[in-house]
């Protein structure tokens, strides 16, 4: 793009009051036009995505930065997956937004895309998982999100706040009480 601007293809000359100046053909001319319409189509373009994932932030009932893993189940006659968290750290860091009544899984909070999504209605449990103490000593508090075509999506954060309204908001929007277990300091009212 605006290749025109390579120093050896502009004809440079002198002009009266000692500067230079760039003389340009009607049809490198009206080249440029084109191509600076196009960029500022692309850019309104950008904009109008831009704004619109930022509608739907506003309106998402909860987003955020989370450690996600995804696991399968085991097919009927299947050997259990070993699954050594000592060894493999295949955490991610993903943005989850719940909005409407979809989970969505973007790589990061400005990607226009999401990698992933689940639908509630998908959904079959919630739950906390046990603590996971990293190698430098910090916590992470956890929870899983299983659904009914086997994935599992087991999520973290040091932030015991964040895994506690995520788990809190999933319980409300799907109603799974029955299989949802609370964190102690939730129950107590």
């Amino acid at each position: 793009m605006l290749n025109l601007f390579s120093p050896r293809r502009l004809p440079w000359i002198s002009g009266t009051d000692g500067q230079k100046k760039v003389v340009l053909t009607a049809v490198e001319v009206e080249s440029l036009r084109s191509e600076i319409a196009a960029l500022e189509e692309r850019e309104a373009h950008l904009k109008a995505q831009l704004e619109h994932i930022d509608e739907i932030l506003q309106s998402a009932r909860m987003s955020g930065y989370l450690f996600v893993r995804a696991r399968w189940a085991a097919l009927p006659g299947e050997p259990l997956p070993i699954d050594d968290d000592t060894e493999v750290d295949d955490w991610l860091p993903r943005f989850l937004v719940l909005h409407g009544s979809c989970i969505f899984l973007y790589k990061s909070s400005i990607d226009l895309s999401p990698q992933d999504s689940t639908l509630l209605s998908d959904v079959v449990e919630v739950g906390a998982m046990p603590c996971l103490t990293r190698d430098d000593g910090d916590t992470r508090y956890c929870f899983f999100i299983s659904t009914r075509n086997g994935l599992r999506y087991e999520c973290s954060s040091a932030s015991k706040i964040q895994v506690d309204s995520w788990l809190v908001t999933l319980q409300e929007e799907r109603e799974l009480q029955p299989n949802f277990t609370a964190p102690d300091d939730l129950t107590k009212t």
